[in-house]
């Protein structure tokens, strides 16, 4: 049996897949092992956070942090951890922070999605369409989730689906060459 890490990044019809760790609600950040093929707590979030939507990865990429690229899913409800959804992506927020591997700042950006089968968001096609509120209070979630860790993280910016996509390709061509 495949570990999760490894399923197909894209289903037929081209849409990348996305993983759910920790879904819409949860205070705990969940990470898949998959050498116990399961989930276990990575660490709880700081008082009073608690994730605004499923958070997961793309299977089989790898990102500059060396982990599967990050994912954050937009939709209506939470979901369970293993859950796989089929997304189309929407952008990013770039982010830098401390590398936990080597000196200096790596990029560690997170892909923000929307499932094919999400009816109510047919007509975002670009995260730079949702409200600024929800941005700012996006990237401040992510801030805040890091808060007390020592990645010291900063949002550099947004980039549109294109970009999310060339990034989802490039997370998928360093995981084929490990």
């Amino acid at each position: 049996m495949k570990s999760l890490l490894e399923l197909p990044p894209r289903d037929r019809a081209g849409n990348f897949h996305a993983i759910v760790e920790s879904p819409r609600g949860a205070r705990v950040k969940l990470k898949y092992d998959p050498a116990l093929a399961t989930f276990t707590i990575s660490r709880p979030l700081n008082l009073g956070l608690a994730y605004p939507f499923d958070w997961g990865f793309v299977p089989s990429t790898r990102g500059p942090d060396g982990d599967p690229l990050d994912v954050m899913i937009l939709h209506d409800a939470s979901t369970f951890p293993g859950v796989a959804f089929a997304c189309r992506a929407l952008g990013a927020i770039q982010v830098t922070q401390s590398s936990e591997r080597r000196q200096g700042r790596e990029r560690n950006d997170r892909v923000i999605a929307v499932p094919v089968k999400a009816p109510r968001s047919d007509g975002v096609v670009d995260a730079r369409q949702l409200t600024e509120r929800t941005r700012r209070e996006l990237e401040q979630f992510f801030l805040a989730v890091s808060e007390l860790t020592p990645k010291e993280p900063e949002v550099i910016g947004w980039a549109g689906p294109d970009d999310a996509e060339r990034l989802i390709e490039e997370a998928i061509a360093a995981f084929a060459k490990k």
